[in-house]
């Protein structure tokens, strides 16, 4: 039997999100353009209404490449211009893996809301004085948990879900490849334990955030987590592949598995899929890519339930309403976008998915 398509408006709540922000009511700065994701961050906010103002980073030729990008932006003289500018609401950084808690614990220093790039941590000391740090200064420290931020695919599920079109959520099982490219294009952190922090740490972070937040879960259990080293012996502190099973407060189960095993003939970087399955049926979300199928685009989205199965492409459909939310959240003190408990525990579990797989043994053929 054919898939039913649909256009998806029975799904879709009005118009798509605008800006929600008049002219110079917010505004922000980049700092730290170490991970490509600074783009996305910055494009997102900009799209929902706010006014970028400073970038900054040590290196000038990033700035530089920054800059032909936005030109608006102006190139700060140091970090503490940026940080110190009372225009400056939040900061939004994609520095080193392990430089983003610091930067973010200077930034709510001074006043400043913070926006970082996933992974948020890359050690639970890190994830605790942060906790410290948002409940002294009552700043935000969110982060761009992009896989299902940022995607129209994961914004349609949770309306399905919401409207009850599978039941009561009882698993979300997640999958992120990624291609790791020449060696050569990687930055030096990138092959570093203690820069990039693991793999369950750095792109599990996005399946433990988005297991949370389908399957309605505050807290959860790590039950089981491995990394290992299959085909990168020459870069040994490298994980290119990490999985993890978590069982939920509430009851449900959770899996994912990561890897850095794209192949070439692929595509796109990665075929990230997510399938959310519930006591009435089930969602899958093929985010990136419909491999060998005439589907062109991404967004792909598959509903199975009682009334058969559905097909609806999510491209263009709702548009990713969080960048708007998260600029009047800064604005009024509110949690609409994201709490800061569901950020943090999000870190929390893939930290200790990391500590837990590094506790036993990290396999490898080597």
């Amino acid at each position: 039997m054919a898939y039913l398509s649909v256009d998806g408006r029975r799904w879709a709540s009005g118009e798509k999100p605008g800006r929600a922000a008049e002219p110079g009511e917010f505004k922000f700065s980049a700092v730290g353009l170490d991970h490509g994701h600074i783009y996305s961050m910055v494009n997102g906010l900009k799209e929902a209404g706010a006014e970028l103002k400073y970038v900054w980073d040590p290196d000038p030729d990033k700035v530089a490449a920054f800059l032909r990008r936005n030109p608006e932006a102006k190139a700060a003289r140091c970090e503490e211009e940026v940080l110190e500018d009372g225009e400056t609401r939040l900061i939004a950084a994609a520095a080193v893996p392990s430089e983003r808690c610091a930067l973010g614990l200077r930034a709510m220093d001074c006043g400043k809301d913070y926006f970082t790039d996933k992974a948020p941590f890359t050690s639970l000391g890190q994830l605790e004085a942060a906790r410290i740090k948002t409940a002294a200064t009552g700043r935000k420290y969110m982060v761009y948990y992009s896989e299902r931020l940022h995607t129209e695919s994961s914004v349609l599920a949770e309306r399905m879900i919401a409207a009850g079109e599978i039941g009561r959520v009882v698993s979300v099982s997640g999958f992120g490849p990624h291609r790791i490219g020449p060696p050569e294009s990687r930055p030096a952190w990138f092959w570093d334990r203690e820069k990039y922090g693991g793999i369950l740490c750095d792109i599990g972070s996005h399946q433990a955030e988005q297991y949370l937040f389908f399957a309605g879960e505050e807290d959860a259990e790590v039950t089981a987590a491995r990394v290992g080293n299959y085909g990168h012996p020459e870069y040994p502190e490298l994980n290119d592949f990490g999985d993890c099973a978590l069982t939920g407060k509430r009851g449900t189960a959770g899996y994912f598995r990561v890897d850095w095993f794209t192949p070439g003939g692929l595509r796109t970087w990665g075929d990230g899929r997510t399938l959310i399955l519930g006591t009435e049926g089930y969602i899958e979300m093929r985010k990136f890519i419909d491999v060998a199928a005439e589907r062109p685009g991404h967004d792909h989205v598959f509903l199975v339930n009682g009334a058969g199965e559905q097909y609806v492409n999510a491209s263009g459909l709702t548009g990713c309403p969080f960048f708007g939310r998260l600029i009047r959240d800064c604005l009024e003190r509110t949690e609409t976008a994201m709490t800061q408990a569901h950020a943090f525990k999000a870190a929390e579990l893939s930290l200790l998915a990391q500590k837990k797989a590094e506790e036993g043994r990290t396999v490898s053929w080597t």
